[in-house]
């Protein structure tokens, strides 16, 4: 925040929006404004539809008066749409702006049938779960999407992705924007964007698209709903590939340029060939992929992480068995992990995990971490299942859009 006294609108509501400060009289105390400045930002958020007034809160004053008005988000004004990717298999959904899916659809989408077909694919779930949802594309604020690879969060694009061919270097956003576009037919409507709902009306723009890795966006979902105390939250999501995100005070931490969590292709002595290209990676001996692979060397029919998830549900030996080795693997990885970051909870997600998976990673991680690192580890599997991602994205939207610094250029650009 800006410094007492010149605290902007986008300010007051990041503090109404998190709860620390929620009265007029507090927004006062903490930003050292007026009265009288107070309430001209607050007047825009109102006319913005961004804010409303709750109920009274408790009289402060031992000589009794009126109770103060409390402010609140009014998450009502706009929705945001979200998507999580996955090799084979797609989740989209409507969110509210506080995270509640109010419409969502599950599909089979290969993600080797490349990014115009995929997005575009999008496109068409977004519209018809608008419709189910009861929302119109102009109350769509913003575009979240989950991708199984890494990605330059400045760019929105996938740089080098194993397990994505096509989609090095696509512009996502600018596809998934106008696919979009195109399936709700906003050129002839009230426009895309504007994010107000019931607040004032804006020329048409383009809704904004924000993408992040999978891991990433089930780690942000997962921590922020389940954990939000949790200071250093690490999420590992075993599936076809192997990839962790990393939450630290908050926010996602992505490295330089995305790469961060990419823990798949750690190498661990093994000979196998790693879809990378490499040999001995992670993600080629113990992914749902490679445990999928060594079960149909055996004549046990599977082809992907969600097949061993279905064997592994029906209570298969065989799947059981080689899910805790592969788990073993992963455990050993990640007590360096846990080293490193001395994370207060480590997830464990995907299709491997089970009973079997996290058995085996308890096994190794335990075994070989300091018991330092570990003393006050909580290891858990995911609250959210398969609508982290979805969380995760909506999340990642509404935080980017209504942060102080855009939120006034929002402000701005809605007149207000």
């Amino acid at each position: 925040m800006t410094g007492r006294g010149q605290a902007s609108a986008g300010d007051l509501l990041e503090l109404v929006r998190k709860g620390r400060a929620t009265t007029r009289g507090a927004l006062q105390e903490a930003t050292g404004l007026s009265r009288a400045t107070v309430g001209q930002r607050l007047d825009r958020l109102f006319r913005a539809g961004w804010l409303r007034e709750g109920a009274g809160g408790p009289v402060d004053s031992p000589l009794g008066g009126r109770p103060s008005i409390t402010l609140e988000f009014d998450d009502a004004h706009a929705v945001v749409l979200a998507a999580d990717l996955d090799t084979r298999h797609a989740r989209a959904a409507v969110l509210t702006l506080t995270g509640e899916i109010l419409a969502e659809h599950g599909g089979t989408l290969a993600v080797e049938d490349g990014p115009d077909v995929v997005l575009g694919e999008l496109g068409g779930w977004f519209a018809e779960l608008l419709v189910k949802a009861g929302h119109r594309p102009d109350e769509v604020c913003g575009i979240g999407l989950a991708v199984p690879g890494p990605v330059d969060s400045e760019t929105g694009r996938v740089v080098q992705p194993p397990i994505m061919p096509g989609w090095d270097g696509y512009d996502i956003r600018g596809r998934l924007a106008r696919a979009f576009r195109e399936r709700t037919d906003t050129d002839t409507g009230t426009g895309t964007g504007t994010g107000t709902g019931t607040g004032p009306a804006a020329a048409p723009t383009e809704v904004p698209v924000l993408v992040d890795n999978d891991a990433n966006l089930m780690a942000y979902g997962e921590q922020r709903s389940g954990y939000p105390d949790c200071s250093a939250f690490v999420l590992v999501k075993v599936s076809t590939g192997i990839g962790a995100g990393v939450v630290v005070d908050g926010s996602i931490f992505r490295g330089v340029d995305g790469g961060a969590g990419d823990i798949g292709h750690i190498r661990v002595g093994a000979d196998a060939l790693c879809r990378c290209g490499s040999h001995g990676c992670l993600a080629a001996v113990a992914s749902g992929g490679a445990v999928a692979r060594r079960l149909a060397e055996s004549g046990i029919p599977a082809s992907s992480g969600s097949d061993v998830r279905d064997l592994l549900a029906a209570g298969h030996p065989a799947a059981a068995a080689l899910a805790r080795e592969a788990g073993r693997r992963v455990g050993d990885v990640l007590a360096t992990v846990v080293t490193l970051l001395n994370p207060g909870v480590l997830m464990i997600a995907g299709d491997l995990a089970g009973t079997a998976f996290l058995t085996g990673v308890r096994e190794l991680l335990y075994q070989r971490a300091l018991p330092r690192s570990t003393a006050r580890l909580d290891v858990v599997t995911s609250r959210l299942g398969e609508r982290a991602g979805l969380v995760g994205a909506g999340a990642l939207v509404v935080e980017h859009l209504y942060a102080p610094e855009r939120a006034e250029e929002r402000l701005l650009a809605l007149g207000v």
